[in-house]
């Protein structure tokens, strides 16, 4: 059986206030086109499937029509975990239903799941693959539904676990998909946490006993503990920390004795992420000969003087710039041990060169001394 895992689909995501359903939908379109052309067996999707617990209609509709087209007109199963972005209740609805036309949905852990976890089997008779499904829960719904008392994100994964593992007692290959945060793993900024302090890391000692383990939750494509126990990672870069990252899905190959062929997929965005580092006049000349000019960017200027229109000068080369930042002249975090009369000694410099930008001329010397006598008066009246 071949499983394509995928995760963190995030599906309605905004980044700085610019909305990602057509870059998801380009990415989701070679998702459907790599479970065609390599004969993919069950989609797996581990969690995040939407970015917000009440995702815009748009996002849905989206989710609808990419299903639609892996389930129905390929007739490919899928099966799909809550994350802890997801709002439980509504991916749920009409789970039970969608069963029959291969779509398998798991928002919640059921009280069952304590003395008989129910797998989803798939496959040719005599050789199905058993798939259990463990959405998000945290340490206080596991004790809510089955009556125990553990007290971690890591007490509550080793009790879950143990208890499919115990019924299903090596039956053939087994899979598990969950979405939790193991220990060591590399996290990124737009991962939301799972707790506060270290109470969500998961031991990856719990998954070794499963031929293959689909985790979400990380977004940086990994694995921990063992090669069959992984993140496939999200399907889109979603902060400028992941600017390194390279997005993919994994292709998984199971026979009757487990994991045989594991094989990363790269996936190729409508539009990078990256960051971009250097003077604006050599950021504006090498931006006219960018091939990729349209990408989301992150612009850090080492300029020192003012510049009048900032954006609007990066924008005319660079039509997605989304945020920029200027190192040279901040003060505080990293920039706190500039000393005060460097900055006494740029001011006025800044002064003439916004003087310059806005008036096309430079200051006279009667008023660069105004300016400078003024700058004075402001220090010693700071100082006293």
């Amino acid at each position: 059986m071949r499983l394509l895992h995928t995760a963190d689909w995030h599906i309605g995501r905004q980044f700085h206030n610019l909305s990602l359903l057509e870059d998801q939908r380009h990415v989701l379109g070679q998702i459907t086109d790599l479970i065609e052309s390599r004969q993919v067996d069950v989609l797996l999707v581990a969690g995040d499937i939407y970015d917000r617990s009440v995702p815009p209609a748009a996002a849905v509709a989206l989710l609808d029509e990419v299903l639609n087209r892996i389930c129905l007109d390929l007739g490919v199963p899928v099966i799909m975990i809550a994350g802890n972005h997801d709002g439980p209740e509504r991916l749920a609805f009409g789970a039970r239903h969608l069963r029959q036309a291969g779509l398998h949905i798991v928002a919640h852990l059921g009280p069952g799941l304590e003395q008989a976890p129910e797998p989803i089997l798939l496959g040719k008779p005599g050789h199905e693959v058993a798939f259990y499904a463990l959405p998000y829960a945290d340490p206080a719904t596991v004790r809510q539904l089955f009556g125990n008392e553990v007290a971690s994100h890591d007490e509550a994964m080793a009790f879950l676990t143990r208890r499919i593992l115990e019924h299903h007692a090596g039956r053939g290959p087994c899979v598990l998909l969950s979405h939790c945060f193991l220990a060591g793993g590399e996290v990124s900024e737009s991962e939301r946490p799972l707790s506060i302090g270290g109470a969500e890391w998961v031991s990856p000692d719990h998954f070794k006993a499963f031929d293959y383990v689909a985790l979400g939750h990380l977004h940086g494509r990994q694995s921990r503990g063992a090669e069959h126990i992984r993140y496939a990672g999200s399907i889109l870069k979603y902060s400028f920390s992941e600017t390194r990252h390279h997005k993919s899905v994994t292709l998984v190959d199971l026979d009757d004795a487990g994991t045989s062929h594991i094989e990363q997929v790269e996936l190729q965005p409508l539009h990078d992420m990256r960051i971009l580092e250097g003077e604006l006049d050599q950021l504006l000349e090498q931006g006219r000969d960018d091939p990729h000019r349209d990408d989301y960017l992150l612009v850090r200027l080492s300029d020192r003087h003012a510049i009048l229109d900032i954006m609007g000068k990066l924008r005319a080369v660079y039509p997605n710039v989304l945020h920029l930042e200027r190192p040279g002249l901040m003060v505080g975090g990293a920039q706190r041990s500039l000393q005060r009369d460097q900055l006494k000694r740029g001011e006025l410099a800044m002064f003439r060169d916004f003087y310059r930008q806005v008036r096309g001329e430079e200051l006279s010397t009667q008023q660069q001394t105004l300016i400078a006598g003024l700058l004075e008066q402001i220090h010693r009246g700071e100082e006293a």
